[in-house]
């Protein structure tokens, strides 16, 4: 186990190192701190406060008065006996004296990074999955949905964000050593880097799954090209590379991959017959066999490419139905075998996989069929209604969506287009609002919906909103209730609300209609 804990020396080494440091406030050659935080109300004695986010002088006040005895900060405290580093950028410093402070676990441990605008956490699933078997059920997760550090039950819970804040996140990695980890896979967001989250950090396989603009707005990206610099970070920080080259903006993201990492590190993969944008070379192609609502089948062969060492030859199949996810299986697939899988286990895995709040389902008498899934911005919310819309050609499509406030805000289009296209009726209803009114939310997703095309309906009570649209259901329609999946709160004005979920709301309504 690291020893936690950091000198006044090694802080200036690696704070003068980056490029970071500008002054030191009360030097004290002697301080050793032995805690780290960057919230006040869990500061203890001879512990670092780092003053970052929507800092106020009182934070430190408290957390000086708790015992801490040193700070990192932007700015110079005023009258303050701790002993102040003053950095450049917060966030940057932050991210390396965490890792440091927990002495690198990074460095013991395997890590797959996953990024794309659609498919991580369902991705990370089936990593995670197959390297269980791998692994010896040795493999941690850090995802959208849950973290699980260790074996024990006390080690397996929500996620608040789908990469954490840099001191939680090497927090959670030494965790996850001194439990026995040996290999960890995580989603990245594009925000990791934008928030510098993951500032320093080296993986060794990145995978790029998808691009389509997402994250844009007001308190996120402010341009779609500020957006793909994020999610190319990745690659450039990664030592082996993984791309669908099916995803648009293929230059751009092949170039950022070939920059920091030799070409025989990197691997292409696409469907059977696909023609990438650019001339790349594709390692593994993949075919469909079988597509129906209760699982996928497809096979997956090398091209003449790929290195022999990576031999994932043969036909898969996967608990969880849709085209687009073998997309994901196969990315999967190629990352689970350079962390060490063999064809075999990956075949034995994943049939068992699934992911909560992914294409869960329950059946009605007189109802139709309720769908429950995560999709959340217009490529996945698209993509599984285009799925069901083959799977059900003569059904009606109703959709239960809201969008979150505060962020995403170009979803609200997304969720519009996506309606058009592949909807016959939609409730507009409240999802995780934050600090915005819901209506007004409604209401912009809704000027982006054709009338003539779809029946629209606003219910900003989402239980309410799911209530009516299995109510109003006939026997052959489709009800999906999209973009909260397993969340168990809504964000509301700051105050994570307790939900119930969406399925389990659906299931009560089931139970009494049915009744």
């Amino acid at each position: 186990m690291a020893k936690l804990q950091l000198s006044a020396s090694e802080i200036l080494t690696i704070l003068r190192e980056h490029h970071l440091l500008t002054n030191v406030i009360n030097a004290n050659d002697q301080l050793v701190v032995t805690d780290v935080t960057y919230d006040s109300r869990t500061a203890k004695p001879n512990g670092l406060f780092f003053c970052k986010g929507n800092f106020k002088p009182e934070y430190l006040t408290t957390a000086v008065d708790a015992g801490v005895t040193a700070y990192v900060s932007e700015v110079a405290a005023k009258q303050c006996e701790a002993t102040g580093f003053i950095v450049t950028d917060i966030q940057k410093a932050m991210s390396l004296l965490s890792a440091a402070f927990f002495g690198y676990p990074q460095d013991d441990l395997f890590i797959v990074a996953f990024t794309g605008t659609k498919g991580k956490t369902t991705s990370a699933y089936f990593t995670r999955g197959i390297l269980q078997q791998t692994t010896n059920k040795h493999t941690a997760l850090f995802s959208t949905i849950d973290r699980i550090l260790g074996p024990k039950p006390e080690q397996e819970f929500k996620s608040d964000l789908t990469t954490p804040e840099s001191l939680n996140l090497f927090h959670d990695m030494r965790e996850a050593v001194d439990s026995g980890m040996t290999t960890l896979v995580m989603e990245v967001s594009s925000q990791a880097y934008k928030k510098n989250r993951v500032y320093g950090l080296k993986y060794d396989v990145g995978i790029f799954l998808n691009i389509t603009p997402d994250h844009i707005g007001r308190n996120e990206h402010p341009t779609f090209a500020d957006y793909l610099h994020c999610k190319l970070q990745l690659l450039v920080n990664s030592r082996q590379c993984i791309i669908n080259a099916e995803t648009d903006h293929l230059e751009d993201i092949y170039m950022a991959a070939k920059a920091t990492t030799e070409p025989e590190d990197i691997y292409l993969y696409a469907r059977d017959g696909y023609k990438p944008s650019i001339d790349v070379p594709i390692d593994f192609r993949y075919h469909s066999n079988e597509d129906t609502l209760k699982d996928a089948k497809f096979t997956v062969s090398h091209t003449d490419l790929a290195p022999a060492k990576l031999n994932l030859d043969g036909e898969y199949q996967l608990a969880l139905p849709g085209d687009y996810n073998e997309n994901n299986a196969v990315a999967s697939l190629i990352a689970a075998g350079l962390a060490g899988a063999t064809a075999n286990e990956a075949q034995q895995a994943l049939p068992d996989i699934t992911v909560p709040g992914r294409f869960e389902s329950v059946a009605t008498k007189n109802h139709g069929m309720v769908f429950v899934d995560y999709a959340h911005n217009y490529a996945s919310v698209k993509a599984l209604l285009s799925f069901l819309r083959k799977q059900y050609a003569d059904s009606r499509i109703i959709v239960v969506v809201g969008s979150p406030g505060d962020k995403g805000i170009s979803r609200r289009e997304g969720f519009g287009k996506a309606l058009n296209e592949e909807a016959d009726v939609a409730y507009l209803t409240a999802d995780d609002p934050g600090f915005e009114n819901p209506a007004d939310i409604a209401q912009q997703i809704d000027e982006h919906i054709d009338h003539n095309r779809v029946d629209v309906h606003v219910q900003i009570d989402r239980p309410t909103a799911i209530r009516e649209a299995i109510s109003d259901s006939h026997a052959d329609d489709v009800v999906v209730l999209a973009a909260k999946g397993e969340d168990p709160y809504q964000k509301i004005r700051g105050v994570d609300t307790p939900y119930p979920t969406d399925m389990a709301v659906a299931k009560q309504v089931i139970a009494d209609i049915e009744a």
